[in-house]
């Protein structure tokens, strides 16, 4: 997905696109990976989380290699489509699996591995369209394209040595193997022991059988979890931080930076500081807590995007000031740092560990599904949108969404830090 934020650039030269063509292809993916979000809930309950990470590499292999080979508009679609499925399988799947495999103790830590990883992708993205610049226009976002083929033979190398979610193998009757696969994940035999024992408890209690959804018509807990999930997953993508993803390019260049060169080594600068962010937020949810992560990162944004959104008014206009560009580029590190620690791995973290067994790969599904619709709608209209209300009539918008959410969280999110996720029902009243 990154990859689009400098390649658009020698997109836009080689095959003639329009800009109404670049928020589509930039958002499009979002959208599509709807269909493997909504296919992926389901696939991940009926023939396990392990398989549709298999199912989500095999679309990761075959769409950019797509995109690569597009020579034009209706091809690039395409691409985009099938790197869409993959990314709505993996966005699903990997947050549940990684929770459902982890101890207590780490499950902060290893939840936000995904976040942790897309993040390094979306750096190494940025790297390829530095380093790939200075190729003849008609290659140079080809190979950007086709080199993201490269992390998707290390991901199937992976996959065969993960063992199978030990809860949705007790979910299956498939209790024995969900004992291997607890004994080989507990920091101690008595813990796994234990966690066997909730997992059991739950399964026999109905909440691994089917009929999900009556939770939801009948179950208030169960409601107030699904709100919960829903509404995170669509203030994480509402406060604008795909706009910085796909468009920090084009942002700079309107505050002044020139240089195209200058620009994408900001996007890398940009995708630095956003990996190494997340690396704190792992460090620090099973210490901290997630509530004073979230708060401390809506807060942060909040700010940064008011600054960024200030500058646009105090400055308009203004080129080849450096001082104007240096503070810019400040005020988006800030915004993507404080995204960062909190909202943006925590988001995935706290929703797979607060829905409930029975639901948790529809839930997640759901929450993915609305988080890649925000997604897509925000990237689609970005350039439309400030092109109507002015950048920074833009990034007050978002500053006014991500104040919201602070709002939201402060006020509906309780602690979850060192519970088990089969407590998480006594929490949430969800039996």
């Amino acid at each position: 997905m990154a990859v689009m934020s400098g390649a658009q650039i020698f997109m836009a030269e080689d095959l003639g696109i329009s800009d109404a063509q670049v928020e589509v292809l930039s958002g499009v993916i979002n959208i599509y990976s709807l269909v493997g979000a909504l296919l992926a809930g389901w696939a991940s309950d009926r023939h396990g989380r392990r398989l549709t990470i298999v199912l989500a590499n095999v679309f990761f292999l075959a769409g950019p290699l797509a995109t690569a080979l597009g020579g034009g508009y209706a091809a690039l679609m395409v691409g985009r489509f099938i790197a869409g499925l993959g990314s709505g399988y993996a966005l699903v799947v990997a947050p549940v699996y990684a929770a459902e495999i982890a101890p207590a103790s780490s499950r902060g830590l290893l939840t936000s591995l995904p976040e942790i990883f897309m993040n390094t992708g979306a750096m190494l993205s940025y790297v390829s369209n530095l380093a790939f610049s200075g190729l003849p226009v008609h290659l140079s976002w080809r190979v950007m394209f086709a080199v993201a083929v490269v992390p998707t033979v290390f991901l199937a190398a992976g996959v065969l040595t993960m063992p199978e979610s030990p809860r949705w193998l007790a979910m299956k009757g498939r209790v024995a193997e969900a004992k291997a696969v607890l004994d080989k994940t507990s920091d101690t035999p008595a813990e796994a022991e234990q966690r066997l024992l909730e997992i059991e408890a739950v399964v026999s209690s109905g909440e691994g059988g089917g009929g999900a959804w009556k939770e939801v018509a009948t179950k208030a807990g169960v409601r107030r979890v699904l709100a919960i999930v829903l509404t995170l997953q669509f203030f994480q993508q509402s406060s604008g931080i795909d706009t910085v993803v796909m468009y920090a390019p084009r942002v700079l260049a309107m505050a002044g930076v020139t240089s195209t060169t200058l620009l994408l080594s900001l996007n890398v600068l940009f995708g630095i500081a956003k990996a190494g962010s997340v690396l704190i937020a792992m460090a620090l949810a099973d210490r901290v807590g997630r509530r004073p992560l979230l708060l401390a990162s809506t807060g942060g944004m909040t700010a940064s995007l008011l600054v960024l959104g200030s500058l646009f008014v105090a400055f308009a206009g203004a080129k080849d000031d450096a001082a104007v560009a240096a503070v810019s580029a400040a005020a988006v590190v800030a915004f993507v740092v404080a995204f960062s620690v909190g909202l943006g791995p925590l988001a995935w973290a706290y929703s797979s560990e607060i829905l409930p067994l029975r639901l948790r790969g529809h839930g997640a599904g759901l929450g993915t599904a609305l988080n890649l619709f925000v997604s897509g709608v925000v990237t689609m209209t970005f350039i439309s949108l400030y092109k109507a209300i002015t950048m920074a009539g833009a990034f007050y918008l978002y500053a006014a969404v991500a104040a919201a959410s602070f709002v939201f969280i402060y006020t509906c999110l309780p602690e979850t830090m060192g519970r088990s996720l089969e407590d998480m029902e006594e929490l949430f009243h969800t039996k």
